[in-house]
Order: structure tokens, then C-alpha cells, then sequence
């Protein structure tokens, strides 16, 4: 990039988020990393030392608007916006309560909209927002919360497309499989186990490997891309998995 341009990752201190940021930084983005995890942000401005200040790290909740609409003006320029942020739980569905619904609805959706809309009033011709999602959308059991969230993210992703093409903004979404971050690591070692061999490489993916696919919606060079959700999880969802 001639003009360093600035991008902006949600949920960027750790998981996916993280090895986003550091991505982008190699890239040679100015990257301010959103996260609400303090000691997690302060940690991954240490770790990105070498890269002379381009990361920059700020605490706030996604879905508070007044904090993210500061952190956007705060920089001379919005180029691209990453929304990682994200929580995903699991309960059986008749378990699963009406708060517990609500809250992974507004950490993982309506904490997609808020940073995208404010991004894109900010965005010239050029403009990328990359929204992380999930295999998931294609369903899953004993998540239907989580699910039904991610499908949402697909959802919002097109329809944010179809209105800001006309501005010249590419909207697109990374659907990762099974990734190997905190989320996944919470899990007891038998079912972290189980779900890897379920796996077509009989792993999960690293959050580097899905950083590489956002990466690639973030760059000017596929502006022309949009409204695309591309599943990044090693042909899991391709189904056909027996011999």
C-alpha cells in the first residue's frame, strides 16, 4: 500500500481477532485492536512491538456505540472494519433461556451492526468490512442461540452489500470451522478431542489460518468481492466425508 490505510478489528485481543490484527499489521495496516478484555489488549500491544506503533489497542464493549463512534474519530481515516467479537455458549435448546438468548443475539449480531454501520458513515469509495460468522449458520446442535446469531451475521453481510455497492464499500464474511481459540478451549480435552476428529484434517483450524482468509477481504486488491461468504474450515462443509 502506498497510503498506509487503517483498519479496525472488534474482539481483537484475542482468538481469531488477535492473529487478525497481527495479520493486518504485517500487511502494513495501521490496526487499532477492540476489545473489552484490558489485560488481553495490553498484552497483544506488547506483543506487536516490532511493528513501531502501527497496533494500537483500545477497551470498550462492542455494542456500546458512543465508545466505538469516539474510536473511529479518533483516526484520520476508516478503511476497513473487522468484526470478530463474538461469544458463543452452548445449551441444549430447551434449556436455553431468554437472557441467554438475547445476550449472544447482541454480543454476536447487534455487535456486528453497530461497529459496521458506524465504520461505513465513516468509509470513502474503497471502503471493506470483513464480519466473522460461522459454519454454524448451516446448523449445529445444542447452540441454536449461537446459530441462529451467525446466520444473522450472513444475513446482515448481504444485505449491507447490496445497499453500500453503489458506495463502492465491498461488505463480505469469513465463516471458520472448528478454530483452535479460547472459545473452543473451554471445552473439556475429551470434547475438544471429539470435535477435532470430526474435522476433515482431523484438527482444528489455527486462528492464523483464518486471519490469512480475512487478510484477503481486507486488501484493496479484492474490492471488487462483496457480498460473499466464504466457509474457511477445510471442506467440512462440503459434506461427503465418507469413503
Amino acid at each position: 500500500m502506498n497510503i498506509q490505510q487503517t483498519a479496525f478489528v472488534t474482539g481483537g485481543a484475542s482468538g481469531i481477532g488477535r492473529a487478525t490484527v497481527l495479520r493486518l499489521a504485517e500487511d502494513g495496516f495501521r490496526v487499532i485492536a477492540m476489545d473489552r478484555n484490558t489485560a488481553a489488549v495490553e498484552q497483544l500491544v506488547k506483543d506487536a512491538a516490532a511493528f513501531d506503533g502501527r497496533v494500537v489497542g483500545c477497551v470498550t464493549d462492542v455494542c456500546d456505540r458512543k465508545a466505538i463512534s469516539a474510536i473511529l474519530d479518533s483516526e484520520s481515516r476508516v478503511d476497513v472494519m473487522v468484526c470478530a467479537a463474538g461469544i458463543g455458549p452452548s445449551h441444549p435448546f430447551d434449556e436455553i433461556t431468554d437472557d441467554e438468548f438475547r445476550s449472544v443475539l447482541e454480543v454476536n449480531l447487534l455487535g456486528v451492526f453497530i461497529p459496521a454501520q458506524e465504520a461505513v458513515r465513516r468509509m470513502k469509495p474503497g471502503g471493506r468490512v470483513i464480519t466473522v460468522s460461522s459454519r454454524a449458520a448451516l446448523g449445529g446442535t445444542g447452540f441454536a442461540h449461537y446459530v441462529a446469531s451467525k446466520a444473522g451475521v450472513i444475513g446482515l453481510t448481504r444485505a449491507m452489500a447490496m445497499e453500500l455497492r453503489q458506495k463502492k464499500i465491498a461488505v463480505n464474511s469469513i465463516a471458520p470451522g472448528f478454530t483452535d481459540t479460547g472459545l473452543t478451549r473451554a471445552m473439556s480435552p475429551d470434547q475438544h478431542a471429539a470435535a477435532s476428529a470430526l474435522e476433515p484434517a482431523g484438527r482444528p483450524a489455527a486462528p492464523e489460518e483464518i486471519a490469512n482468509s480475512i487478510a484477503f477481504f481486507a486488501s484493496p486488491r479484492t474490492s471488487f468481492i462483496t457480498g460473499q461468504t466464504l466457509f474457511v474450515d477445510g471442506g467440512k462443509s462440503l459434506g461427503g466425508l465418507g469413503l
